[in-house]
């Protein structure tokens, strides 16, 4: 298993238009994120980082760095996920979703579709 890692919004934000895109260039990320106004040379800054982090990699086409990203969307979310239980919830999953119920705004859709994952979940673990 990889090493936990920590990401700042503007990584996730790279990172979700490097999977959006399967790779791209630093003009096309800063295009991307053009709402969040972030410059090309922070963009290629940050890319920069995140590849000393092993989080990207890049190839050169021309003059250009095309970055690709090196963990998937799912990795991420996992990490992120039980970085944040463990950090708020102490680990606990229950307490996690516990908040979650009581504190966000869930429609009786939503609540059937979380009932119906805890139905698989528990046949799953039946199944073994």
């Amino acid at each position: 298993m990889k090493k936990p890692f920590r990401l700042g919004d503007l990584q996730v934000a790279i990172l979700r238009v490097l999977w959006d895109e399967s790779e791209a260039t630093v003009a096309r990320v800063t295009q991307a994120l053009e709402g969040k106004r972030r410059a090309p040379t922070t963009i290629a800054t940050m890319l920069s980082k995140m590849e000393r982090r092993g989080l990207v990699e890049h190839r050169v086409e021309g003059r250009q760095f095309i970055y690709r990203p090196l963990l998937s969307e799912q990795e991420v979310t996992h990490t992120l996920v039980t970085d944040l239980t463990q950090r708020l919830f102490e680990g606990d999953i229950s307490a996690l979703v516990g908040h979650l119920l009581r504190s966000e705004e869930i429609d009786r859709d939503e609540l059937v579709r979380l009932r119906a994952m805890i139905v698989e979940r528990e046949r799953e673990e039946d199944r073994g």
